[in-house]
């Protein structure tokens, strides 16, 4: 890894000005405009009279070249919060209990700061029930479980994969279905399952043996790996309709991405993407600022064998930058970092309704229950005061359409210790994207006329 490089990021994408991001590649100069999240290429005069613009904090100078460039536009985001639309997406906690210790489980073992408990199946199909007896016109839906370790209550998970399945055949909505597992308990007959039903199956794995051992060991404290690699092969060698990814938890202590990154699509997953811990209940292996530019400086690397063998014409399914390239690609705008208490809700064990699967037993995020609906009311507050606009030091940054705010639960948590990594590798990505974009290398080409399609200014 190289730290310059990240060191480099971070500097070039510090936010000085809210309308717009400047550029320079091999290729030329670029400016990217938050507004509709659009990427351009721009003249050497238009970029040095909106650099020394930018330089000079001139907001109004600014607005007046893009004025004169034709690139000036009424804001497609405004301040008005989202109305609270129809739920199409839901995860159950569907075991509020776990079989590992992870050293800094957000779930706090599993259980959620309470008693360990499971689903009861009259909970879960009520839950189907309102996800696709409410579904709106078009919607397609997903029905995701999580835990805890949800296979510790499988009967109940199979259950209800079942039943929302009839229940959306007969409404005539189509449903998809993803589950979260530690990996442990996978079974031949889970792999069955999920090929036959098409789930999307995300496997948390946090390194190589040694390191993920370290972070996420049974509670005796005995290593978990062996046991999920060989009870997870069945899966990659299986996988057709359904798709088998690992995620890996980024802490101080497992930040050689580039090993884990390489060793698991050799191994067959699918994709394989990373997440920073920056919130965890005892604070144990939460990011600090040194580590996040560790991290930039190996998920760069990662990104540059990206680069390399999709200009091979190779796939190499590094989950963060295909994700990005994507949103960079559609022109990804929005006053939010995800659905939460928007399409998206978590339920409990118990039933009870939150803003994301974060926020299960935790009163912050708390959006009704099943037995009394959804609070519109926590809804619409939540919509509010969650909205990018109401947020700093978000209004004031380039990024913030495509960033949405970060994630809610790790920013009501613990801040935003994590601004100046989303912003150096989403500069990171935009080079990326304009390199590939000219090698004629994305893994898709957007479609002419799509926001982030590349004109001349």
């Amino acid at each position: 890894m190289s730290l310059a490089d990240a060191a480099r990021c971070m500097s070039a994408s510090a936010p000085r000005l809210p309308q717009l991001h400047l550029l320079e590649t091999e290729d030329g100069r670029h400016l990217f405009l938050a507004n509709g999240s659009q990427l351009y290429d721009a003249d050497p005069v238009l970029f040095a009279g909106l650099g020394a613009a930018m330089e000079a904090g001139n907001s109004d100078e600014v607005d007046s070249l893009l004025e004169q460039a034709y690139l000036a536009a009424a804001p497609l985001i405004d301040d008005a919060p989202l109305a609270p639309p129809p739920i199409h997406a839901l995860s159950l906690a569907i075991a509020q209990k776990c079989n590992l210790g992870c050293t800094y489980c957000y779930a706090q073992q599993g259980e959620f700061g309470g008693a360990a408990k499971n689903m009861p199946q009259e909970t879960a199909e009520r839950a189907v029930e309102m996800l696709v007896n409410n579904a709106g016109p078009g919607a397609r839906l997903n029905l995701s479980f999580l835990g805890g370790e949800p296979l510790v209550n499988r009967s109940v998970l199979r259950a209800a994969t079942l039943y929302a399945e009839e229940l959306a055949a007969q409404r005539g909505v189509p449903i998809t279905f993803s589950i979260t597992t530690n990996g442990t308990l996978l079974t031949e007959d889970d792999a069955e399952f999920f090929e036959a039903h098409g789930f999307a199956v995300t496997v948390s794995l946090d390194g190589p043996r040694e390191v993920h051992n370290a972070l996420r060991p049974y509670k005796s404290g005995n290593g978990s790996f062996d046991a999920i690699m060989a009870r997870v092969t069945p899966f990659l060698k299986r996988q057709r309709r359904m798709q088998v990814s690992a995620r890996v938890t980024v802490t101080p202590h497992n930040l050689e991405l580039r090993r884990a990154l390489d060793e698991f699509l050799a191994a067959g997953f699918h994709s394989v993407g990373f997440s920073p811990m920056l919130s965890a209940p005892t604070g144990n292996g939460e990011m600090q600022s040194g580590d996040l530019e560790g991290m930039l400086a190996e998920m760069i690397d990662c990104g540059r064998e990206f680069e390399r063998r999709s200009v091979a014409g190779e796939r190499y399914a590094f989950a963060n930058m295909v994700n990005a390239l994507r949103e960079i690609e559609r022109g990804t705008h929005r006053p939010y970092p995800c659905g939460a208490a928007a399409g998206y809700l978590g339920v409990s064990a118990d039933g009870d309704l939150a803003a994301c699967h974060r926020f299960v037993g935790d009163a912050t995020g708390a959006m009704g229950s099943l037995a009394e609906g959804i609070s519109i009311e926590r809804q619409t507050e939540w919509l509010t005061v969650r909205h990018v606009h109401r947020q700093e030091p978000c209004r004031s940054c380039w990024a913030r359409y495509l960033c949405g705010g970060g994630c809610h639960h790790e920013v009501i948590r613990r801040g935003r210790p994590a601004c100046d990594y989303i912003r150096g590798w989403l500069h990171y990505c935009l080079e990326a994207y304009l390199r590939l974009s000219q090698a004629d290398a994305l893994p898709r080409r957007p479609a002419e006329g799509s926001a982030a399609w590349r004109m001349s200014a």
